[in-house]
């Protein structure tokens, strides 16, 4: 009798452990799929910065040329600049004779001498010739006040208008002394080009006509600015060697501003090939082309 209720026990418990098995399974909850990347409808996607061209920082405007002491030119221009006057027994002369071979000058004016010498800044201009600024009465600028500085260019540019009505745009300093600050606002406040000079004949040392005349010959190139003084004799007297020389040799003499007008920019530098097979030209002797 208990052998056969252990047989029928068996299969009983082997069908409720099924049962019980297939429950759990039913009860087990599958796994979510992976959730599907978020895109945004407008954004862009990331630039590939190490790609990208840059953009230009911008840090202010194109610098502007104030000052020169020469100018790049393409031609055989010069100009001759005298310092200083006008002067009662000079001037005249170095007009006279600039008129004979048809050249223009440029004259940078003490304020004293315009003021006591109107007529002779009224033909300057007549003739064709640029007057500028040489300061009132020749200090060194660059060891004076702005204000100081100020009252010697401002009465000279008032002789000046009162003679002529002319308002000059060029300013030489004395000694060619003036702070690169001051030149800054300097030429903002009054307008001016700051001129300077390349080739200097030390004529205000009187070392005689023919000296000054072999000097400025022996350093004039195209472009130059050649710095003179009509208050003195010897000046003057060397000027006529001078101009028959250099217009022998092919120079073409026009104001300051003319001058400045032609100039092409910084000089651009030749490569070591391009200098070693263009023969170097002695701008002094060789006359320009």
């Amino acid at each position: 009798m208990a052998h056969i209720i252990a047989s029928m026990v068996r299969p009983a418990l082997f069908l409720i452990v099924l049962l019980s098995l297939v429950q759990a399974r039913a009860q087990t909850p599958e796994a979510s799929p992976p959730a599907a990347p978020v895109v945004s409808a407008t954004a862009a996607p990331a630039p590939d910065l190490a790609t990208q061209p840059a953009t230009p920082v911008v840090t202010g405007t194109v610098p502007v040329r104030i000052t020169y002491s020469h100018v790049n030119v393409d031609g055989p221009y010069i100009a001759m600049t005298f310092d200083d006057g006008p002067s009662g027994p000079n001037t005249p002369r170095l007009l006279d004779l600039a008129a004979k071979k048809h050249i223009k000058l440029t004259f940078f004016l003490i304020g004293q001498n315009a003021q006591h010498y109107p007529d002779l800044v009224r033909r300057e201009l007549a003739e064709g010739h640029e007057v500028g600024n040489h300061s009132w009465t020749h200090p060194v600028l660059s060891k004076m006040s702005n204000d100081a500085i100020r009252a010697e260019l401002q009465k000279t540019q008032d002789a000046i208008v009162a003679a002529t009505g002319y308002r000059p745009t060029l300013m030489r300093p004395p000694y060619g002394a003036l702070l690169p600050k001051q030149r800054l606002w300097v030429s903002q406040e009054f307008g001016f080009k700051i001129i300077l000079w390349d080739v200097d004949p030390l004529d205000w040392k009187r070392p005689g006509p023919s000296v000054v005349a072999a000097r400025i010959i022996a350093a004039v190139r195209p472009g130059s600015i050649i710095l003179s003084h009509d208050i003195h004799s010897q000046t003057v007297d060397a000027m006529p060697e001078v101009f028959d020389t250099l217009l022998a040799k092919g120079y073409k003499f026009v104001t300051v501003s003319e001058l400045i007008a032609m100039d092409k920019g910084p000089v651009k530098k030749k490569t070591a090939a391009a200098a070693s097979a263009t023969p170097a030209t002695n701008l002094a002797t060789a006359p320009a082309q």
